[in-house]
C-alpha cells in the first residue's frame, strides 16, 4: 500500500522535472538542431576550433577527439544491443584490444597535452584525424566495457556469455566505428553533420545510463528488472539527471565566459 503511495507520487514529479529541466534548458540554449547539440558539446567539451572539424563555417559540436569518443560509444552500444543481455566482458584476445585502444587515447592525449606547453617535448604533431581515431577507440573500449556491466546490474537474468565473444564480432563492431569516424573526417554536410548529432546523442546516452545506474544502486534495484519497460522510471530518472547535469554545466560555463564559443587552444 505504501509503495503503491510513494509510486503515485514520484513519478508524476518525474515526469515534471524532466520536462522542466529539459524546458528551461531548451529556452536557454542557442536555437537550432545544430544549436542544441552544441550546447551538450558545450557542457562536456572545450569545443576549441583548432581542434575541432567544420563542415564549411559550421562547427561540429564536439571537438574532434570527443567527436570520436561519443559517436563510437553510441555505435558500440547500438551494436551490441542485438546481442541482448549478455553479461560477461570480452575474452582475452579482445580485452587486450581494448587495452590497446585506451593506451592509445592516453598516449595521443598527454602528447596533445604536452604540445600547448611551451617548450615541452611532444612525442608527434598533434593532428585532428590523430585526436578522432584516439577518440573512436576510446569510446569503442567504454561502450565494450560499460554493455556487459549494463546488463549485470540490470537484469534479473543476464545472459552469462561475452557480448562480444569472438575476433569476428570484434572486428564487425571496430568496422562500423572506422566508418563513422570516416564520415565524420569526410566533412560532407549530408554525412558529416547528421554523425555529429549523433555524437551530441551518444554524451545523453552515456551520461543517463551511467546516473540511471546510479539511482538502481541507490534504491537497491540491482537485478529486479526484466525488460527495458519494467526499468522505464529509473531510465527516466537518469535521463532527467543527465540533462540537469548538461544544463548546470552550460549555465556555470556560459555565466563565466558569456559565449557558446569554445576555448581557444593553439
Amino acid at each position: 500500500m505504501r509503495s503503491s503511495f510513494w509510486r503515485a507520487l514520484t513519478r508524476p514529479a518525474l515526469v515534471a522535472a524532466f520536462l522542466g529541466v529539459l524546458t528551461a534548458w531548451a529556452w536557454f540554449t542557442p536555437p537550432g538542431l545544430l544549436g542544441k547539440a552544441d550546447a551538450i558539446g558545450y557542457a562536456v567539451c572545450h569545443r576549441s576550433p583548432a581542434h575541432s572539424f567544420f563542415v564549411g563555417e559550421t562547427q561540429l559540436p564536439l571537438c574532434a577527439r570527443c567527436s570520436g569518443t561519443f559517436l563510437s560509444a553510441l555505435i558500440g552500444m547500438v551494436f551490441q544491443l542485438q546481442r541482448g543481455r549478455r553479461s560477461l566482458f570480452p575474452p582475452r584476445p579482445l580485452r587486450w584490444g581494448v587495452v590497446a585502444l585506451v593506451a592509445f587515447f592516453v598516449l595521443d592525449g598527454v602528447n596533445s597535452f604536452l604540445s600547448l606547453l611551451p617548450g615541452a617535448p611532444a612525442l608527434y604533431p598533434p593532428q585532428n584525424i590523430l585526436r578522432l581515431v584516439s577518440g573512436s577507440g576510446f569510446g569503442t573500449a567504454l561502450a565494450v566495457l560499460f554493455y556487459p556491466f549494463l546488463n549485470q546490474i540490470l537484469w534479473v537474468q543476464p545472459i552469462p556469455e561475452p557480448a562480444l565473444a569472438t575476433p569476428r564480432q570484434g572486428l564487425g563492431l571496430f568496422a562500423v566505428v572506422a566508418l563513422g569516424a570516416l564520415g565524420i573526417y569526410a566533412r560532407l554536410p549530408g554525412l558529416t553533420l547528421p554523425l555529429a548529432l549523433l555524437s551530441a546523442a551518444g554524451v545523453l546516452l552515456l551520461l543517463s545510463l551511467c546516473y540511471t545506474l546510479l539511482w538502481v544502486i541507490m534504491f537497491r534495484r540491482e537485478g529486479t528488472f526484466h525488460n527495458w519497460r519494467s526499468a522505464r522510471w529509473f531510465l527516466l530518472a537518469g535521463l532527467t539527471t543527465a540533462w540537469l547535469q548538461v544544463a548546470l554545466v552550460d549555465a556555470v560555463r556560459y555565466g563565466l565566459t558569456g559565449t557558446w564559443a569554445g576555448f581557444a587552444l593553439p
